[in-house]
C-alpha cells in the first residue's frame, strides 16, 4: 500500500519482505521466546486476574480512547439506541398519560390539545425521540405548551444528547489524532549488528523517519530487560538497565533527518560488557529502543518503540551505506535500508579483549596511591613507601611479581627485594640496641 502511494520505492518491500523470509526460517529453528515489546513497538504483556475493574470506568473517557474502533462504535452506537429508546418510553408514558393515544372520531369534535402532536403509538415516539435529540425536525410533530412536563423532558434530552455527541466526537479524534499513528512512519532495522568501531565491540542499529516532517527534540533510549539474580539468592524476572548511546556530548538527542545508524560502545559498565559470539544465542535477553519527541506539524509528544531479542542481534556484521550525494543534494535509497556486510571481528566478548590486552579489572576506577603495608622485616609490616605515578593504568605484563625500588650503594644503583631493606633495617635496629 505504501508503495502505491509512492511513499515506499519497491525495492524496500522486497528487502523488508526477504528479511522477513529470513527471519522466519530462522525462529523455526529455535524455540520462540517471550518478548515484551514487538517489533511493531506494542506492549507484549497480558494482564490478568484484575479484581479492581472500577477503576476503568473512573476514567471513562481514556478507556474509550484505549479502546479498539469496533469496541468504540459499537458503544457509540449501543449509547445512541438507548438513548432513543428510553426517551421514546417517556414520551409514549406522557402521551399515555395524557390521553393522547385514545382512538378519536375524525367526524366528531376535536379532543384536547395533546402533549405532543402525531403521536399515535410507540413509533410515531420512538421518531420523535430521534428528532429531538439529532435536531432533525420533520415538522410532522411537536412538544405543546400543554403539558410542562413534557418541556422539562425535551430540556434533559436535548442536554443528554449534546454530553453524548460531544464524548463521541472527542473520542474519534483523540484516535484519531493519536502519536503512534505518527509513528507508523518511523522505522526501525529489523536486525540489530555487533561490529567493530573504533577497535571497541559496538551494538547498532539503524532508524528512520519517511516523512519530510521532522521529529522535534527527539530523544532515543536503550534498556536491556533481562532476568537476574541478586547476591542473596533473589530472582528479578524483569530487571530493566538503561543503555548509553553512543554520543559526543552525552545526551541521548538525535537530529532525524535522515537514517541514522545509533551504536553503543560495549566497554566496561556496559550491560553488554560480558557478551561474545558464543553466547549471545543462549542469553535471555531484550534491548529495548525507545524513540521519543514532538511531532512538528501537530504539536503531539509520540512515540516509537521496537525491540531486538539475542535472535535478531547479528555478530560480525555492519550496515552499508545507504546515503548518496546527488545534483546537490543528499538523497537516500530505501532499499538498502536493512542490509548488512560481514566484518572481520574476534567472537570474544569486550572483557575477554581487555583481558587479552592486558588492562586490569579496576584499573579505570581507582588508581594506586602508595605501597600501604611494607614488609618490615621479619617481625611484620610498616606503613609506608613511595607514591606510585598512576597517571595510566599499566598492562599486567609490565608489573613485576613483588615490587623493586632503587638503593644507591658505592656510587652504584642496585635493584634490592623490599624484604631485603627490611632485613636490613631490622639488623640496623638490633646493632643500635646492642651498642
Amino acid at each position: 500500500m505504501l508503495a502505491r502511494k509512492g511513499l515506499l520505492p519497491d525495492g524496500f518491500l522486497l528487502t523488508r519482505l526477504a528479511e522477513d523470509q529470513n527471519q522466519r526460517n530462522r525462529s523455526r529453528s529455535r524455540s520462540q521466546r517471550a518478548r515484551f515489546i514487538t517489533k511493531t513497538g506494542s506492549c507484549n504483556v497480558a494482564h490478568k486476574n484484575i479484581r479492581e475493574q472500577g477503576r476503568f470506568l473512573q476514567d471513562v473517557f481514556t478507556t474509550m480512547v484505549d479502546l479498539k474502533w469496533q469496541h468504540s462504535f459499537l458503544i457509540f452506537t449501543s449509547a445512541f439506541l438507548c438513548s432513543w429508546m428510553l426517551f421514546a418510553m417517556i414520551w409514549w408514558l406522557l402521551a399515555f398519560a395524557h390521553g393522547d393515544l385514545e382512538p378519536r372520531d375524525p367526524n366528531g369534535e376535536p379532543g384536547p390539545v395533546p402533549c405532543v402532536t402525531a403521536i399515535h403509538s410507540f413509533t410515531s415516539a420512538f421518531l420523535f425521540s430521534i428528532e429531538v435529540q439529532v435536531t432533525i425536525g420533520f415538522g410532522g410533530r411537536m412538544v405543546t405548551e400543554e403539558c410542562p412536563l413534557a418541556i422539562t423532558v425535551l430540556i434533559i434530552q436535548n442536554i443528554l444528547g449534546l454530553i453524548i455527541n460531544a464524548v463521541m466526537l472527542g473520542c474519534v479524534f483523540m484516535k484519531t489524532a493519536q502519536a503512534n499513528r505518527r509513528a507508523e512512519t518511523l522505522i526501525f532495522s529489523r536486525n540489530a549488528v555487533i561490529a567493530t568501531r573504533n577497535g571497541r565491540p559496538t551494538f547498532m542499529f539503524r532508524v528512520g523517519d519517511l516523512r519530510k516532517s521532522m521529529i522535534i527534540s527527539a530523544t532515543i533510549q536503550l534498556q536491556v530487560i533481562r532476568r537476574t539474580v541478586t547476591a542473596e539468592g533473589e530472582v528479578i524476572p524483569v530487571s530493566q538497565l538503561d543503555i548509553q548511546v553512543e554520543n559526543p556530548l552525552r545526551s541521548n538527542g538525535i537530529f532525524l533527518v535522515s537514517p541514522l545508524i545509533i551504536s553503543h560502545t560495549m566497554e566496561r559498565g556496559s550491560p553488554l560488557y560480558e557478551l561474545s559470539a558464543q553466547s549471545l544465542s543462549s542469553e535471555d535477553l531484550e534491548i529495548i529502543v525507545v524513540l521519543e519527541g514532538v511531532v512538528e506539524t501537530t504539536g503531539i509528544t509520540m512515540q516509537a518503540r521496537t525491540s531486538y531479542t539475542p535472535d535478531e542481534i547479528l555478530w560480525g556484521r555492519r550496515f552499508v551505506s545507504i546515503m548518496t550525494e546527488e545534483d546537490g543534494r543528499y538523497c537516500v535509497d530505501y532499499s538498502k535500508f536493512g542490509n548488512t556486510v560481514p566484518v572481520r571481528m574476534s567472537s570474544l566478548s569486550a572483557k575477554e579483549l581487555d583481558q587479552t590486552r592486558g588492562v586490569q579489572e579496576g584499573s579505570s576506577d581507582a588508581q594506586l596511591q602508595g605501597w600501604g603495608l611494607v614488609r618490615a622485616g621479619r617481625g611484620g609490616f610498616r606503613r609506608g613507601g613511595r607514591t606510585c605515578d598512576s597517571s595510566a593504568p599499566q598492562p599486567w605484563y609490565t608489573q613485576s611479581e613483588k615490587p623493586e625500588t632503587e638503593v644507591e650503594k658505592k656510587g652504584q644503583k642496585k635493584k634490592v627485594q623490599l624484604e631485603v631493606i627490611g632485613r636490613q633495617i631490622e639488623d640496623d635496629g638490633l646493632g643500635e640496641m646492642s651498642d
